[in-house]
Parts: structure tokens; C-alpha cells; sequence
């Protein structure tokens, strides 16, 4: 019997065969970007569409841009509403002496020494720039700012600083402090206290110490927005 010579054609591959033929190709270096690629266009065009951040689904790698400066420093201001600029701590000593007529002092009268420390703060309202007292050039690189003048706060007597240093009452007010004890008014001397503190501190430069800090920050901090030029003007203060 004569024999065949040549080559045998293989068969189709087995199940098995073809399974390790798949594990062992390597996937396509292109396949994972291009699907990452899909699926953040989806996700932008969806936000898009809830939002209405872009334009249009058709494009959605448009871009819009949008000037978000002022609105950014407006919202910075309102959150600030009042800044405290300054604090100034006074010291008062109250003499106050109270007499009768005709009546010698050692029988009937009073007199009691009254140390009062307290302090007051010095701020200025940031509400009027909600209105519109804001400024900004048309080149957007500088912008002048308009400011009531600062205020003064009433005074706040601290209990800690504030005591009698000495009292001196006559025969007859002793001896009525036996039965009902109000020494001189405490009360009293609180409020006389807070007017001489409030006197002081508008006759000292706590309002333009105030003033000189707040435009202080207003530049630090109008600066950092990339305004190259900041104008702080406060108002005349009607009461000067």
C-alpha cells in the first residue's frame, strides 16, 4: 500500500484551546482610555444637562467662560457683615463724693474712690458694600471701596479691673448701713463708669486706628483677588 506524503491540515481549535487563546493575548493599549474617554463625556453631558453647566449636549468639551470675580468677593464681604478693626482698653478712677448741706461731712456724707477698667471696640459696617459701594475698573485691576466711618461700641466694664479702693461715710450713714447697706450705688458707679470710658475712647485715635486696619486688610485681601490697585474711602463722620 502506497503511502500519502505531505502535510495534514489541522482541525478547527477545541473550546479549551481557544480559551487560552483569549487569556493569552493582551488586551488593546487603546481600549481602557477610550472607554474612560466615553464614560466622563456621558458623565459631563448628564451634568449638563441637570445643571445646565455647558451649552449643549452636542459638544460637550465646550468650554464658557464666565467672569466669577466679584460675585466671590461681594459674598467674602457680606460673610464679614461688621469687622471689629480695633480694641482699646481704658482705666478710669471715679471720685465721687456726696454731701448735705450745712452738715459736716463726718456726720452725714459719703465718699468712695472707684476704680472701672473696661474696654470698647472700634468697627466698621461692611453691609453698605451689598448696596453697591464697590467699584471695579473696566480693566478689572483696580477697585475703590466706599466705607462708613468706623464706630465705637459702648463700653464693656470688666469686673475683674473694676472694685472700690477706698470709701468714707459718716456717722449717720454708717449707722444707716447697718440696716439696709447700699454702698454709693454700685449701679451708679458702673454707669458713671461706662460714660467715662465712652469719652475717652472718642477723644482717643480709636477710630483711625480702626480705619487704618480695616484698609490694611481690605488691600491684603482685595490684593490676593489680583487687584493690582485697592482704594479704600471711608466717610466723613458727621458727628466730627
Amino acid at each position: 500500500m502506497a503511502e500519502a506524503h505531505g502535510e495534514t491540515s489541522p482541525g478547527p481549535p477545541s473550546n479549551r484551546e481557544r480559551s487560552a487563546l483569549h487569556r493569552a493575548r493582551p488586551p488593546a493599549s487603546w481600549a481602557r482610555p477610550v472607554l474612560f474617554a466615553v464614560i466622563v463625556v456621558v458623565l459631563i453631558a448628564g451634568l449638563g444637562r441637570i445643571s445646565g453647566l455647558l451649552p449643549s449636549l452636542g459638544n460637550p468639551f465646550s468650554t464658557q467662560s464666565v467672569d466669577r470675580s466679584q460675585p466671590t468677593l461681594l459674598e467674602a464681604i457680606k460673610d464679614l457683615s461688621e469687622y471689629r478693626a480695633a480694641t482699646g482698653q481704658f482705666q478710669v478712677v471715679l471720685d465721687v463724693e456726696e454731701d448735705t448741706p450745712f452738715v459736716p461731712s463726718f456726720v452725714k456724707g459719703e465718699r468712695t474712690v472707684f476704680l472701672a477698667g473696661g474696654t470698647v471696640d472700634a468697627s466698621v459696617d461692611f453691609t453698605r458694600i451689598a448696596r453697591g459701594e464697590i467699584e471695579v475698573s473696566d480693566d478689572g485691576e483696580s477697585v475703590t471701596v466706599r466705607l462708613p466711618p468706623a464706630r465705637l461700641s459702648p463700653p464693656r466694664i470688666d469686673p475683674e479691673r473694676s472694685y472700690v479702693v477706698s470709701r468714707n461715710r459718716g456717722l449717720l450713714d454708717r449707722a444707716a448701713s447697718v440696716f439696709a447697706d447700699n454702698p454709693t450705688g454700685e449701679r451708679e458707679l458702673y454707669l458713671l463708669a461706662q460714660e467715662k470710658l465712652a469719652a475717652a475712647a472718642a477723644d482717643s485715635d480709636l477710630v483711625e486706628r480702626a480705619q487704618d486696619n480695616t484698609r490694611a486688610m481690605l488691600e491684603s485681601m482685595l490684593g490676593s483677588l489680583g487687584f493690582d490697585e485697592v482704594e479704600v474711602v471711608f466717610e466723613r463722620n458727621p458727628a466730627i
